[in-house]
């Protein structure tokens, strides 16, 4: 079958209208590959790419890719393997900037047989720092992870296995990859993470130009293209957890309308470059107290200069199976970093580790100050956090 070729022109008219649109096109029975190339000016704006089947959801990859090839045994990354089946395909164009006066593209498709790449040995173990030593309730265990990432099955640098042993080199004991709108990643995370020695939690960031949120486990793919609460409930259908990722950043700041809020939220993202700004706290505040604040460094690349684990999430549970679970109960304490001052919730007791010259801030703001490097107070419920002299925020508590 030659390669066939759509042309057009999106205006801010079309955009208004409908954010996605789909160019359909025909695939005949036989067909072993599938690759899809997208042409515009990227200098002008920017289009979302993706692809839909006769069955469904086969691959997302955002603005970070102009083209793709799906084939029965191997696929670009962040679409899925598997029969090119025979009918009518879809592909997804994402409006996400236009210029005023428009934006002209072409789309071409062809089912020309595509040799697969060259496979790479996964990279050499990395040796993991010694673990904190943490007071924790009988039976449990404080571990370390982040719950942002990014790898190249979305707009990431590193493979999985790189990432996997970067997570390991920074002492973190659990790591939620969460490529944007894409499930590709998850059948790689468990010999990837087992190879470092990281938990890789599946994840997913639901990405859109109003908000994102990462929903985290074995879930399937969530539909990004329907409304947030439909979102809510597809997860937790599944048995996962959805979480409002970075509502204050820039042009990813949350603005998705909700009639039921999520439980948890990204209070702690890379972006709170100066934590003496109340801003994120005062979110929390606004939003719903009784929201679960979560961190995430929304990791894409070493080149940006911004660590995996800053900051890190804490997670009390009895080993890393059971991270989601211990999430789920609330069983979490964030800090700038893996050695950072932390600040923990032990049965009825609040222990400040490392934290001496900060003050402890109850939910009432009332400051006491810590004198020690480990240092029990009462653990009186509401969210409690450690706050330098300066008022810069180091550790948060729930």
């Amino acid at each position: 079958m030659p390669a066939t070729v759509q042309r057009g022109r999106w205006t801010l008219d079309d955009r208004a209208e409908s954010f996605y649109r789909e160019l359909q096109f025909d695939v005949p029975a036989g067909a072993g590959a599938l690759t899809v190339h997208l042409d515009y000016d990227r200098s002008a704006g920017v289009l979302d790419l993706g692809c839909f089947t006769p069955a469904g959801f086969r691959g997302w990859s955002g603005g970070a890719r102009t083209t793709y090839t799906i084939t029965e045994s191997w696929a670009t990354p962040g679409y899925l393997p598997g029969p090119i089946e025979a009918g009518t395909w879809r592909v997804c164009l994402g409006l996400h900037r236009l210029p005023s006066d428009g934006l002209d593209y072409e789309v071409t498709v062809d089912t020309a047989p595509v040799a697969a790449p060259a496979e790479h040995a996964p990279p050499p173990v990395t040796e993991r720092p010694p673990r904190r030593d943490l007071p924790a309730e009988a039976g449990l265990r404080w571990l370390a992870g982040d719950l942002h990432s990014h790898t190249v099955h979305s707009d990431g640098a590193l493979g999985i296995d790189e990432l996997a042993n970067l997570a390991a080199a920074v002492g973190l004991d659990f790591l939620a990859v969460t490529d944007h709108n894409t499930v590709s990643h998850h059948p790689l995370l468990p010999a990837a993470g087992a190879r470092a020695g990281v938990v890789l939690i599946p994840g997913q960031e639901v990405t859109t130009d109003r908000g994102h949120a990462n929903a985290f486990g074995d879930i399937g793919w969530v539909d990004f293209r329907r409304p947030a609460d439909a979102w809510l409930a597809d997860v937790e259908t599944g048995g996962g957890l959805l979480s409002i990722n970075h509502p204050l950043a820039s042009d990813c700041a949350w603005r998705q309308p909700m009639a039921r809020r999520p439980r948890f939220a990204e209070i702690w993202h890379w972006t709170w470059l100066d934590r003496r700004w109340g801003g994120p706290l005062a979110w929390w505040l606004a939003w719903d107290p009784t929201v679960l604040p979560l961190g995430g460094s929304d990791f894409h690349t070493p080149a940006h200069g911004r660590p995996l684990g800053g900051p890190t999430t804490w997670v009390q549970c009895a080993d890393e199976s059971g991270v989601l679970d211990g999430i789920d109960a609330g069983r979490i304490a964030i800090s700038a970093g893996r050695d950072a001052p932390v600040l923990l919730r032990v049965g009825d007791e609040l222990v400040a580790v490392d934290g001496a010259g900060t003050y402890l801030v109850d939910p009432q703001e009332r400051r006491t100050l810590v004198t020690g490097d480990r240092v029990t107070f009462p653990g009186a419920p509401g969210p409690h956090r450690l706050e330098t002299p300066m008022n810069a925020v180091v550790a948060l508590a729930v």
